[in-house]
């Protein structure tokens, strides 16, 4: 059995072989069928060729608010038919879940999270068919909690996570992690507490990279109003490799989040701390599926509106390296009944430690529009820009994908979505600038 598989069925076993846990929550899923057109399938600078591509779908999200069990889970699975046979059929998924069972209330939890998705296979070639992988991270493990009194009680944690990746080795992974954490609640709306942590990982192929252990300790303070949200966690992270040296270096992470209006919304997210690829992928502690701050629905169940959004792939470097992660990233959101906008800038910096290979400066922003024509109409468009600076290599792409869509709700279970994207890379590189027209016609039905 394929280790996803493996992991897809232990993350169903955590939840079905629980003794005496009902499942009450909400279910909703969307069924879609659909047929691409791409002129550039490949996305080679010369000699393109044009393809078509089957693809049924479907999109689902589950939501449980119980007192025993709580679970937000957000997934897509579909099939891609090609007609060029150059490229075999694919099946790709992507999941974002997170569920905890409070096996004992205000005591004894059991929390897991899981992602999976798809990333190059080689970050530095154009995101073909056949320059795709799955990937999945899994996290899984119980927290026990206690009090001191009534404003301060304490955590003790243990975690053990998987990553896999279907045709990179240096990828894969297992991972423990201890954590001891003292939370003070100084008021109904401010939390602060300290953390210490300690993760082991190991690798399966150390040809490309060193085993390590990660320690860290820092300080973690939340303040949430109505219309203001401070989140801020600064503290200290230090890295054995097995046989590299040893780094070390502050950690912080702030965001700000402000909703001057019931429409309007800002956050602004500050980031100076050591990651891998397998750490990015997972959500950061505190955080959910859904973030509350960019005015985004707080049901993830509203996230399967737009079945046909498909599934990209990413960009990270999919490997066992460490970095250091310098980033800012801001989020503006405007929701009104009939227009939806939200724009979004990037600026990130990585500085590998064990090899520069790729280390980059990223200046990106992302622009999605949506607006209702008629009640059962609907036009969006999207513009992304990525400009990516690999320092070591000499190397510059410019990224950018931009398209438009119209979708009519013609019952209420039945829809149909028209919608056209195109993408272009201006790379300083020979041979690894492209640019592709995607045409897509689907049929969507709602439950």
């Amino acid at each position: 059995m394929p280790a996803f598989s493996k992991l897809a069925r232990a993350t169903m076993l955590a939840f079905v072989a629980v003794p005496g846990m009902s499942f009450a929550g909400t279910f909703g899923y969307s069924l879609f069928g659909s047929f691409e057109h791409s002129d550039n399938i490949a996305l080679t600078t010369s000699n393109p060729t044009s393809t078509n591509i089957f693809i049924p779908g479907v999109n689902f999200a589950y939501q449980e608010l119980g007192s025993t069990l709580q679970a937000n889970v957000v997934g897509t699975l579909e099939y891609l038919d090609y007609t060029n046979s150059q490229y075999d059929s694919q099946t790709r998924t992507t999941l974002t879940a997170q569920a905890n069972w409070s096996i004992m209330p205000q005591r004894l939890d059991f929390t897991i999270e899981d992602d999976a998705g798809i990333q190059p296979v080689d970050t530095l070639a154009s995101n073909a068919p056949d320059n795709q992988q799955q990937t999945n991270v899994l996290a899984l493990g119980p927290v026990l909690r206690f009090h001191f009194n009534e404003a301060t009680r304490g955590e003790a944690e243990l975690k053990y996570f998987n990553s896999y990746a279907s045709k990179v080795d240096d990828f894969d992974s297992s991972r423990g992690l201890g954590a001891f954490r003292v939370i003070r609640d100084v008021s109904p709306t401010t939390q602060v507490s300290l953390n210490a942590e300690a993760q082991r990982v190991d690798f399966r192929n150390n040809t490309t990279g060193s085993d390590y252990t990660r320690s860290s300790l820092y300080g973690h303070y939340v303040h949430t109003l109505r219309d203001f949200d401070v989140d801020a966690l600064l503290g200290w992270t230090y890295i054995d490799f097995s046989n590299e040296p040893g780094a070390s270096k502050p950690m912080a992470r702030v965001t700000l989040g402000w909703r001057p209006s019931v429409d309007n919304s800002f956050s602004v997210t500050g980031v100076y701390q050591y990651s891998d690829a397998a750490q990015d992928m997972l959500l950061q502690p505190g955080q959910q599926i859904v973030d509350s701050m960019t005015n985004v629905p707080s049901n993830p169940l509203d996230l399967i509106n737009d079945p046909t959004r498909g599934i990209n792939t990413g960009s990270m470097v999919i490997d066992s390296q460490v970095y250091l992660d310098r980033s800012v990233e801001a989020t503006y959101s405007y929701h009104a009944d009939r227009l939806s906008v939200t724009i979004a800038p990037l600026y990130r910096e990585l500085s590998y430690l064990n090899g520069p290979t790729f280390d980059q400066t990223e200046r990106s922003g992302a622009f999605s529009l949506d607006y209702k024509l008629r009640p059962t109409l609907f036009l969006s468009g999207f513009l992304n820009v990525d400009h990516i600076d690999y320092h070591s290599i000499d190397r510059t792409d410019r990224d950018y994908r931009f398209g438009a869509a119209l979708s009519h709700q013609f019952t209420q279970q039945w829809s149909w979505r028209l919608s056209y994207t195109r993408q272009l890379r201006n790379s300083s590189v020979v041979d690894q600038s492209y640019h592709e027209n995607e045409y897509m016609l689907a049929v969507v039905f709602h439950r």
